[in-house]
This record gives structure tokens, sequence and C-alpha cells, in this order.
């Protein structure tokens, strides 16, 4: 009988690299927009409008920022979206200043919004986000609207949302 040497390493070098094959690469950090950030749909620039902001990060590596979260949801709700998104963020405004959000950014998809309120963002009426169900219940209590998770937003709530703004807005 004939005995065979294999060095150790070998073996841990295979283990080593298979275990390596199941992990997830860590998602990218939300980056804070610099004070000439301009928004990706319309070039304003996000810090002259209060409410929450939102990003995407893209596998290639570039960023785009929204002046408000609803331009964010649409732009993920969309059908014709194409790119690669790594990650998406909004605004926790249950910890942001609703006038200067700056920092407190959580995963779009991980929130809990409120549609429907008097909160006006960049745009007009906007969605609020907020990383805490007991935060979203508190604003929608004093401002009004629906406390929602983001798999429950259709893309026909963005729409109606500027709809009845508009409406409210001639009324006037």
């Amino acid at each position: 009988m004939k005995l065979t040497y294999r060095p150790r390493w070998r073996s841990w070098l295979v283990a080593a690299t298979l275990a390596g094959c199941g992990q997830i690469a860590p998602l990218p950090q939300a980056q804070e927009p610099s004070a000439d950030t301009a928004c990706a749909l319309d070039g304003m620039l996000l810090q002259d409008y209060a409410g929450a902001k939102g990003q995407i990060r893209y596998a290639d590596g570039k960023t785009d920022y929204f002046c408000d979260v609803m331009e964010l949801l649409g732009a993920m709700l969309a059908p014709e979206q194409h790119r690669s998104a790594n990650a998406q963020y909004v605004q926790d405004m249950g910890a942001a200043d609703w006038q200067h959000p700056q920092g407190n950014w959580i995963a779009a998809r991980d929130a809990v919004y409120v549609v429907g309120s008097r909160a006006r963002g960049s745009m007009g009426p906007t969605i609020v986000p907020f990383a805490r169900q007991t935060d979203a219940a508190s604003f929608a209590k004093r401002d009004g609207g629906q406390v929602l998770r983001f798999a429950d937003i259709r893309a026909s709530m963005l729409s109606a949302s500027r709809a009845a703004a508009a409406h409210a807005d001639m009324a006037h």
C-alpha cells in the first residue's frame, strides 16, 4: 500500500474559498450629500428644501439623490428602472430635523411611511419615512395620514397624492 502525502494547507484553502462564496458583500452605506448636491430628477439643490431626502446607491458606485421621498419612491417603483441598485435610503424623520435634515439614513425598504399627511416636501405633499412604527403613528395622529410599510406603497399612491394636493390648492 502506497501512502500519498497531501499538504493540509490545500484542504484549508479549498474550504476557505468555498466558505467565502456563500458570503454576501455588505451593502454600501448611505452618503451624506454635500451643500451643492442636486436632485437627480430635477436639479434642485437638496439643502434648499425641508423634509426627508432619499438616495439610491448603484452597483457601479454612483449615487443618485432625491430632494423628496416621493421622487425616490417613484424611481424605486418604476417598472422601467433598469440600473442595478445596491441600496436605497431615506431619512428617519423621527430623528432628523424637518427643516434641515441631515444624517439619520435608514434603508428605504425597511422604513415605515406616513402617506396622506399634511406634510409638505420640496414638491408639495410628500410621504414621510420613519425607522420606528411608534414614531410614524405619533406623526400620523398629529398631522394626519396612514401608516404603511414599503411593501404596501404603490406607484398609484404617488400620483394620487399629487393630484389630491393640486385639487386642494385650486379650491383655495
